[in-house]
């Protein structure tokens, strides 16, 4: 059985969505089919032992390995177990700081690797080759190196197409490919049973919102207060759940006072992963309005479809890579992030309409089911690494 690779930054017990796909690809390559090399994490040891496949953590803390020491550090350990599991292909999680040592190891080894994008680390490449020389050589470098580019979302292939083409690299056929996210869709289901996590986050009363992500500015829970404040009259008994933590927080429940809606809000900032499931259960709607902020974007959005796997009907900002993740009018209302009373239109015509709730909710599930989900993802990867492997070691791929 060929071994792959996976070098990444990101993966649990951090939190985010780069470090749940890396940790679903763990749990789901076939046991002893992946390796991935990561650094130091508290917990990390109750974690690891939960994955089928070894996670082999550098004696770093996660954070030092964007350093120059701790690139160089992972570079001789990549080296090194890829060596040693004759691994037939390198996985990069992000492109900074994973491909140092995934380039690193091809030079070496001649292993070939590929890196995954996200949508918002293009745009601050974008940004940086165009204020530095040295960063333009660099990204150069890094991704003519790679094998193949894999998109989360075609908005983040389209992207990555026009940063290629400023640094003057013309990808050869098939080498920037789309894998869509997904999410888990056997604990993110309908008919959990809520009374548990709604006696512990006080959500036991009235019609519950709910947005997972980071306080940061771009995700839009600034537009979705205000557009709670503009339902508040006609609907008493509205109340929406934040679960996340960030830099914006503070500025955020002081925005919820001012909108005189702060008995309406809760922001959940220390809720583990298990929780999830139930918590999405205990809306009615989940609000996703994240938009285009400088070198900030929704590449796909996993929280997403984790909603629609538990069958709640999206309402979600037209910005990025999200229309891809929601269907407009099939899965999900889009509507534009900038404007609450975009946001407050959506909302009404779904709290008005029960039928239309639980149409978009079962359309939903079932795009999870087929398509949505973590195991055709895995399948994809393990796929494409596979082809790229054999490929650059000369054999015919069909």
């Amino acid at each position: 059985m060929a071994t792959h690779l996976l070098l990444s930054y990101d993966f649990p017990p951090m939190g985010g969505g780069i470090a749940r796909w890396m940790g679903e690809l763990a749990r789901r390559y076939s046991p002893g089919a992946l390796v991935v090399s990561t650094g130091q994490h508290a917990d990390a040891a109750d974690v690891d032992a939960m994955f089928p496949n070894r996670i082999d953590r550098l004696p770093v803390a996660s954070r030092r390995l964007r350093s120059v020491q701790g690139i160089l550090l992972w570079a001789r350990r990549a080296a090194v177990l890829a060596r040693s599991t004759g691994a037939e292909f390198i996985w990069c999680g992000n492109i900074k700081p994973a491909a140092y040592p995934a380039k690193w190891t091809k030079e070496r080894l001649g292993t070939p690797f590929g890196i995954l994008l996200h949508g918002g680390d293009i745009l601050i490449l974008q940004h940086q080759v165009h204020q530095s020389v040295l960063k333009r050589r660099t990204a150069k470098a890094l991704l003519s190196s790679a094998a193949v580019l894999v998109a989360n979302s075609q908005w983040t292939k389209d992207r990555c197409l026009t940063l290629l083409s400023e640094l003057d690299i013309e990808p050869s056929p098939g080498q920037v490919q789309v894998v869509p996210l997904g999410a888990d869709h056997h604990s993110f289901r309908p008919g959990i049973d809520t009374r548990d996590v709604k006696a512990r986050y006080g959500l036991t009363q009235g019609r519950w919102l709910l947005s997972v992500a980071r306080l940061t500015r771009h995700k839009g829970i600034d537009t979705a207060l205000r557009a709670l404040a503009l339902l508040a009259q006609e609907y008493p008994d509205l109340h929406y759940a934040v679960v996340g933590s960030g830099e914006e927080q503070e500025s955020l429940e002081a925005e919820a006072r001012e909108l005189g809606i702060v008995d309406r809000t809760r922001f959940l900032t220390s809720v583990p992963d298990r929780d999830l499931p139930a918590l999405y259960n205990c809306a009615e709607i989940y609000l996703g309005v994240s938009r285009l902020m400088e070198q900030r974007v929704e590449g796909f959005g996993i929280s997403l479809v984790e909603a629609s796997a538990c069958a709640l009907p999206v309402v979600a900002g037209r910005s990025g890579g999200i229309p891809e993740a929601v269907r407009d009018q099939e899965t999900g209302l889009l509507v534009d992030a900038e404007r609450p009373e975009s946001v407050r239109e959506a909302l009404a015509r779904l709290l008005n309409d029960a039928p239309l709730r639980a149409r978009l909710g079962g359309a939903g599930r079932r795009a999870v089911e087929e398509f949505y989900n973590w195991d055709r993802v895995t399948a994809d990867l393990r796929r494409i690494g596979h082809e790229f492997g054999l490929t650059v070691s000369g054999e015919v791929v069909s």
